[in-house]
């Protein structure tokens, strides 16, 4: 019974990409990668009961975390089904051989249409925060993203990321330190929150060389099925192609 509860919140549509190594599922607003203190489960914990009754596996599943995002953030988060590519991917992520594309909404935009942002960060455990300064100081690391604008409505602006640098909360943190917070992202300036309490940034595609079989692969998430603004955007970036 708890592996058909388990399963709840996540189906075989939600699938991105599949082999023996690899899986690539497409993260909805609101679900953690993995399981809190509290004991609430992750998507970790419904994947593997989803392969467990899928496969009709006898033992345990197993599953390698590489790749995470924020709980209100959706789109491509990555899984390694063997010890090999799990081994492998984090190397890769490490070395920053994996391209890593979001797409944010925001209301502003940089005072650039395209450039790199680049800032120095450090995170606050008691309150779960990140701040991001324009110079170097005490233990703040480095981050760097690079950003485009790809489009506009009459309120909002997409934007393209492209993740240099994996800090906590980086993207929404610079962002709002650039003036543009991310739509529904109140911890980080936005003003008003989301239906559903996600906010609008959207990990939009991995690009990189399969840790085993050495093809390249592109896994790309389709935005929130049931966002209008999203699905507006989609489809101008489809028509603009």
């Amino acid at each position: 019974m708890a592996n058909e509860n388990l399963t709840v919140g996540f189906s075989s549509e939600d699938i991105l990409y599949e082999d023996n190594h690899l899986i690539a599922v497409n993260k909805r607003a609101g679900q953690l990668v993995q399981s809190d203190p509290t004991g609430e489960p992750g998507l970790e914990d419904r994947i593997k009961a989803f392969i467990k009754r899928r496969d009709g596996k006898p033992g345990d599943v197993f599953l390698g975390v590489a790749h995470r995002i924020d709980r209100p953030v959706s789109g491509a988060v990555l899984f390694a089904k063997t010890s090999k590519a799990l081994v492998r991917l984090n190397e890769m992520l490490r070395d920053r051989s994996v391209k890593k594309i979001y797409w944010a909404i925001t209301e502003n935009v940089p005072e650039q249409e395209e450039g790199t942002l680049r800032h120095w960060m450090t995170r606050d455990g008691k309150t779960n925060r990140a701040h991001a300064y324009s110079s170097p100081r005490g233990d703040a690391r480095e981050a760097v993203l690079r950003y485009r604008l790809l489009g506009g409505s009459k309120n909002y602006r997409l934007l393209e990321i492209e993740l240099i640098t994996g800090r906590h909360h980086q993207i929404r943190c610079q962002l709002s330190k650039a003036g543009c917070p991310i739509k529904g992202d109140l911890k980080y300036g936005a003003p008003r929150s989301n239906p559903g309490g996600g906010i609008s940034l959207h990990s939009r595609s991995l690009s990189f060389v399969h840790p085993v079989r050495r093809e390249s692969l592109t896994i790309t998430a389709p935005v929130p099925a049931d966002d209008s603004l999203w699905a507006f955007f989609e489809e101008s970036q489809r028509g603009s192609r």
